[in-house]
């Protein structure tokens, strides 16, 4: 049977099975029905809750929920009931002594607001509130002031736990190994295996945040830190609604970004599309004193003149087959053309007096495309949670580098005549295709308990092709230099199946998984050298052509026991993978200078973690704890080491960074967060993570272990003023750190933000202040057998922004009410 067959078969025999749970039959009945509206807006409400009782017993007798369209249908015998209708923050609706002898229609049932909780849906809309499930903690990011006109990379850098450093690299508890997915999935709107498309995508399109540091076995296994999943918004309103979010900023930034949706009953037709403009200045200082070479010290000062243009747009359909399946369509495009500029002044000392200068300048534009087509099906056999989803998911995106390098002598105290430093033209291409197909199954059994099964098939191709012209210093021609350019073609192919299953015990729930993956990591390298020129070149013999297959079994155990109400313990465990990836495998060279350069490492082999997580919440009237202590031990781990080559450039030892497999990396830490909203017009959001980790490896003859201390805190206050003014400040701060060879100063950085509501709180007028101190910049000390360079490094400067928000036939309270109601339908949560 082929594989295809086989996956066929496999979603043919989910139908099967679970055809004879979809209906059953019951004994005659009478309905009582009605509709649930809200009384300002005339507009369903979605998730009501229906309790009837007998009014000579309280206690609960049958009940329901309002589907899409705000109805409720539940079947009772002959009887007198009460019937008592309620909706998060609305004031309940009773109707009691209701004599059932026949079908009762209760007709439109209208609620209103209370006005005793209506203060508290605006606090629970624009702060970020937690919410703690069996294997993750979900932050809905709210109204954060800070990140107004900003990008999803701003959003994330303001979550707890999250980390976003200078140059836009994510971590997850001060672990950059973390997996990023868009509602659930791998998706091209992160990028190919790929962070950078985050820093291009506007903050306003994010829902909520799922913090996952303990995926069950529903996820991918990788990402050793665990899993981010951002959730898109998606509008639930009936009718046509959206908004217009436009931007202006310093350094020189703009956009616009348009969301709408038109919902009726039969599909919900949804379309995000932005357009954008960023320049992002920033600079480097480079002091490297070398141990050997003609030169003792060489200073490099590098500017960075960054600029960017995108265009984005989603447009979907959901179509409701019936009142319990839909299909969902989309299509996603992106369009990026950017353009580089780097300067940098290389000053080279002999003796301590100033020998030789030379001033190097890069022009590298960029010009990528990324497209997605995804197809979504659900069916809800019933209302307990049985349901089937299937999922298909294509994406394409090509990239084109080109980059011009100069580099001219501006002074020359040496004895020897100046030298020529030839120009390069670099070409860079890459093309890349992903296919996913998952299908998963959720069975309830009983009250209390569930069954979760499933498979997913992620299929990926990246092609990256690599040419080097270099100047003919007889002819002044650029020449192809066949020892560097290259195509490396590279596919990895993974195939998962799972099972898990959870059930609760009073105040004891559990969900135990089991993840089957099958990972195959292939790829060829097209190059003019001899395997005896990789191994002079690189040092290390290298693999032109490898096919590497692993398969792995990755358990997870979740566990959360209720103290009370508004208290609770949870306790995690999973085993999870790093997979090496496209620039980390690629082994030819990619150059910041001609002395400094990064290469891939195609040896690499994945690495595995074990990761126990033990957490507390607890909330109060006005406050929310939550903390954790965690674990985990990580074998063959990832780590970048700097090694000299042993060649020399213009009297300068050449220096190669590149990744490795240490033996082991040994992780310990702990974090707490607290959500204060000691007044009305007063919200307090503090986190603080401290962490220890522990590395135990040698490559080539030198021992790359370390052990190092560090922590990371945020604090964020929100002020309510009167005329509807909102001031926000956040506040972040990255302790020191090291590893083997690099120390890295504490890094600290200041937002501030202040908000109107205008037009009667159909838009919103913002101004906020990224970095106010202009502090963001990594300080680094790098010492190893052939050198040490002390280095200043800021991605980008303080940035102001100037954003305005437009809501049309949707008002601010529309859409706190629209997030009660529970967002997007990721589907398959199990809270026991």
């Amino acid at each position: 049977m082929t594989f295809k067959r086989m996956i066929l078969f496999s979603f043919l025999l989910i139908f099967f099975i679970s055809g004879p749970y979809s209906g059953y039959s019951q004994s005659k009945q009478y309905t009582i029905s009605g509709k649930v509206l809200d009384d300002a807006l005339n507009v369903p409400l979605e998730y009501a809750t229906i309790a009837i009782t007998s009014p000579s017993d309280p206690e609960f007798l049958d009940g329901g929920v309002t589907d899409i369209n705000g109805e409720f249908s539940i079947k009772v015998p002959p009887g007198v009931y009460n019937i008592t209708i309620e909706f998060i923050s609305y004031t309940p609706k009773s109707f009691k002594n209701k004599t059932v002898e026949s079908d009762l229609d209760l007709g439109n049932i209208k609620l209103g607001i209370s006005s005793s909780s209506l203060d508290e849906v605006v606090i629970r809309a624009e702060t970020t509130q937690v919410e703690v499930r069996l294997d993750k903690k979900i932050y809905n990011i709210g109204k954060d002031l800070t990140t107004k006109g900003g990008t999803v990379s701003d959003a994330l850098s303001n979550v707890p736990s999250v980390a976003v450093d200078v140059e836009g690299s994510i971590s997850l508890r001060g672990n950059e190994n973390v997996r990023v997915l868009i509602n659930g999935k791998p998706s091209a709107l992160a990028g190919f295996g790929s962070t950078d498309v985050l820093g291009q995508l506007p903050a306003e399109a994010i829902d909520r945040v799922e913090v996952i540091t303990s995926p069950s076995a529903r996820y991918d296994a990788e990402g050793t830190a665990g899993i981010i999943n951002i959730i898109l918004r998606k509008d639930k309103t009936l009718g046509f609604n959206g908004s217009i979010s436009t931007n202006i900023g310093y350094p020189e930034s703009y956009g616009i970004t348009a969301n709408v949706n038109l919902r009726t009953d039969k599909y919900n037709l949804f379309n995000t599309t932005g357009y954008n403009y960023r320049s992002g200045p920033g600079g480097g200082n480079f002091d490297t004193r070398y141990f050997q070479g003609d030169f003792g010290r060489v200073l490099e000062n590098r500017d960075y003149d960054r600029s960017n243009k995108g265009f984005n747009t989603n447009l979907g359909m959901e179509y409701y087959l019936n009142d319990k399946s839909s299909i969902t369509g989309s299509a996603f495009f992106r369009y990026g053309d950017g353009e580089d500029i780097t300067t940098n002044l290389t000053q080279k000392f002999q003796n301590n007096a100033l020998a030789q200068e030379t001033l190097r300048r890069e022009v590298e534009l960029e010009e990528d495309k990324s497209f997605q087509f995804s197809l979504n099906y659900v069916n809800r056999f019933n209302e307990e949670g049985h349901k089937l989803t299937m999922d298909f998911q294509y994406e394409r995106g090509e990239e084109e580098e080109p980059a011009f390098i100069t580099e001219n002598v501006r002074i020359n105290n040496t004895a020897e005549e100046n030298p020529f430093l030839a120009s390069e033209e670099v070409f860079t291409k890459e093309k890349q295709n992903e296919y996913l197909i998952q299908a998963d199954y959720v069975l309830p059994i009983g009250e209390d308990s569930q069954f979760e099964a499933g498979f997913r098939g992620n299929f990926e191709n990246e092609e990256t092709d690599y040419n080097l012209n270099i100047e003919d210093e007889a002819t002044g021609r650029l020449v192809r230099n066949d020892t560097v350019s290259n195509i490396f073609d590279y596919t990895e192919n993974v195939n998962a199946l799972y099972t898990q299953y959870g059930t609760k015990f009073g105040d004891f729930s559990f969900l135990l998984g089991l993840r089957l993956e099958n990972t195959q990591l292939k790829g060829t390298i097209d190059t003019e050298f001899s395997e005896e020129d990789l191994v002079n070149t690189f040092g290390f013999e290298i693999d032109t052509d490898f096919d590497n297959n692993y398969l792995g079994l990755f358990p997870t155990v979740n566990l959360i026991y209720e103290l009370a109400e508004t208290e609770n313990v949870t306790l995690g465990y999973n085993r999870r993978i790093n997979r090496p990836r496209g620039w980390f495998i690629n082994p030819f060279p990619s150059r910041a200078s001609r002395t400094n350069v990064f290469q891939g490492n195609p040896n690499l082999n994945p690495s595995y973690a074990s990761a126990f997580d033990l957490g507390y919440l607890k909330r109060w009237d006005k406050i929310t704890l939550t903390s954790s202590v965690y674990y985990q031990y990580e074998t063959d781990a990832f780590e970048r080491v700097q090694q000299g080559t042993g060649e020399f450039f213009e009297g300068i030892e050449i220096i190669r960074t590149i990744p490795i497999n240490l033996a082991t990396n040994e992780r310990i830490g702990a974090e707490a967060g607290v959500l204060y909203n000691p007044a009305k017009w007063l919200r307090l959001n503090g986190s603080v993570n401290f962490f220890q980790f522990k590395t135990e490896g040698d490559f080539n003859g030198i021992d790359y272990g370390a052990k190092n201390n560090s922590w990371f805190g945020r604090f964020s206050s929100k002020v309510s003023l009167p005329a509807n003014i909102d001031f926000q400040t956040n506040a972040f701060y990255r302790g020191a750190q090291e590893n083997a060879q690099t120390q890295s100063d504490g890094i600290f950085s200041l937002d501030l933000a202040l908000s109107k509501e205008i037009f009667k709180e159909r838009a919103t007028l913002s101004f906020n202040v990224r970095d106010l101190l202009n502090s963001r910049k990594r300080n680094s000390l790098t010492t190893t057998d052939r050198f040490i360079q002390e280095s200043e490094f800021q991605w980008r400067e303080r940035q102001f922004t100037l954003t305005l928000i437009y809501r049309f036939n949707q008002k601010k309270r529309d859409q706190n009410r629209n997030r009660q109601n529970g967002g997007e339908d990721d589907g398959g949560d199990f809270e026991g």
